[in-house]
């Protein structure tokens, strides 16, 4: 087996079951452009723990595995063990007959980063491989989670945007439920795995907030927080994306819910923009942009970003409104992200107060060992 040797004086992160090892920390390797599990160790040779090795990138090992390798290796019970812990977790904390839809796995937070595991309806699971060496295993993936009881499998790689089915095929769109709410799904065509399963407990709240006000829903991909707010009796709910396929998937998730709504509208423009123009008579408002800093370089514009969303929705928002913002840049940390919406309230002139937050659901879990994975963030605030 392939090795990354670690210098001594960069090994207790390690130790402490951070599972990232960048190019920095590295005294050696066996063979530097190896992919696949790797061993890695210190430099007397002692064993920390094995990972996944990916040369191209600045992390070049993921360790998914600490301490001395299993007697009988990364066989296929091995891995069969970690899916069915990540299972029994989901099965206590998210699976219902009123949820099918859920994150099987969650990368560093189930100790297994480079892949993702989503699924939908119950029966369909979309894996994604986020790096090389993961990718490599996705035949013994697919027969880990055919022997849980999946009956298709859909395969996406890395940035790669068109995946491919592996096991089965349903159709590319798929009704997934979360707290009796359904949604069609497409999981070839979509962002991410189709759906933005994160903010399911996110959305449940949020609906609470909307009966009998007109609601906007800005960024709203396929209407995820719309369908709650009309579940919960809003006056108006208004869909606003930039995509004119989301809209036309929200005002459909709309009428699956309730054939006869009436009360629901989408508008496919710039969000920005409508923002600005926008009348200022909406009683809730909900920012769920996509990650603006998807890289530390891109943080300062990112937050300027952040800002004029948020100090443009204070500005329009009716007095006494609800307004809900998220970030889900792992970039942007909630200390960083709680200072822009001060600033943008500062700016706005208007009285803002925080009344909650938000975070990322159970079945996104993160290691305690590895704050990175903690991602989305959120503020639920009244403006007077």
């Amino acid at each position: 087996m392939q090795q990354i040797r670690i210098l001594q004086d960069r090994v207790r992160p390690f130790l402490q079951r951070h599972s990232w090892v960048f190019s920095g920390a590295v005294a050696g390797y066996s063979n530097p452009d190896s992919v696949g599990v790797v061993e890695v160790i210190d430099e007397e040779d002692q064993v920390i723990g094995y990972g996944f090795s990916d040369p191209e990138s600045q992390i070049v090992c993921r360790i998914f595995h600490f301490g001395a390798k299993p007697e009988k290796g990364f066989n296929l019970a091995y891995w069969k063990w970690k899916f069915e812990s990540a299972m029994a977790l989901r099965k206590s904390l998210v699976m219902s007959d009123q949820t099918d839809t859920y994150r099987l796995l969650h990368a560093e937070g189930d100790e297994f980063p480079g892949l993702i595991v989503d699924v939908y309806g119950g029966k369909t699971a979309i894996v994604h491989t986020l790096i090389d060496a993961t990718g490599q295993w996705i035949e013994t993936w697919v027969k880990v989670l055919q022997g849980l009881g999946f009956e298709s499998v859909y395969h996406k790689h890395g940035h790669d945007k068109n995946g491919k089915w592996v096991l089965g095929n349903p159709g590319s769109e798929i009704v997934a439920t979360e707290h009796g709410m359904k949604f069609f799904v497409d999981v070839e065509k979509g962002q991410k795995t189709g759906f933005f399963i994160d903010q399911r407990e996110n959305r449940a709240m949020m609906g609470q907030f909307c009966k009998g006000k007109k609601v906007l829903n800005a960024f709203a991909f396929t209407g995820g927080f719309s369908v709650y707010a009309l579940a919960n009796g809003a006056k108006e709910v208004v869909s606003l994306d930039i995509s004119k396929d989301a809209c036309e998937m929200a005002d459909r998730n709309a009428l699956l819910n309730n054939p006869k709504e009436t009360r629901h509208s989408s508008v496919a423009a710039d969000c920005f923009e409508y923002l600005k123009e926008m009348s200022a008579d909406f009683d809730v408002i909900i920012l769920d942009p996509p990650a603006f800093a998807k890289n530390k370089t891109a943080v300062d514009k990112a937050a300027r970003g952040y800002k004029e969303i948020n100090m443009t929705a204070m500005k329009k928002i009716a007095k006494g409104g609800i307004l809900a913002t998220f970030s889900c840049s792992q970039h942007v940390d909630t200390n960083l992200f709680r200072k822009i919406v001060f600033g943008a309230a500062v700016d706005s002139g208007r009285q803002v107060r925080v009344i909650g937050h938000f975070h990322q659901p159970a079945d996104h879990p993160t290691s305690i060992f590895h704050p990175e994975g903690e991602y989305l963030k959120g503020l639920l605030l009244v403006v007077d």
